[in-house]
């Protein structure tokens, strides 16, 4: 009984993390999305060529992410689904 708590404990802890650091939208896009939307379109933080997308709604904006589009490969490089979800949140966040 003793191990089957400290198992569950343990499980909770680990998957609690994760989730701490998929929710950390800025790291996911310094990491996966900074180095083409920098530079190339549409831009960080540029409301005008956000507006469009963000339309769409960030659920819209993240399957299109982790599908890829044009030159943005599946995932735009993020390690996962959730780190996506984060980084399409924090750069519609900061284009509005």
């Amino acid at each position: 009984m003793r191990l089957a708590i400290i198992g569950i404990v343990t499980l909770a802890t680990l998957c609690g993390a994760g989730q701490v650091v998929a929710a950390d939208g800025k790291a996911a896009y310094t990491k996966s999305c900074a180095g083409c939307h920098a530079n190339m379109a549409p831009k960080f933080g540029d409301k005008a060529a956000w507006a469009p997308r963000i339309k769409q709604g960030a659920d819209a904006l993240a399957a299109s992410v982790i599908k890829g589009k044009g030159a943005m490969p599946p995932k735009g490089g993020a390690a996962n689904d959730a780190d996506v979800k984060a980084a399409v949140e924090y750069m519609i966040n900061a284009a509005k």
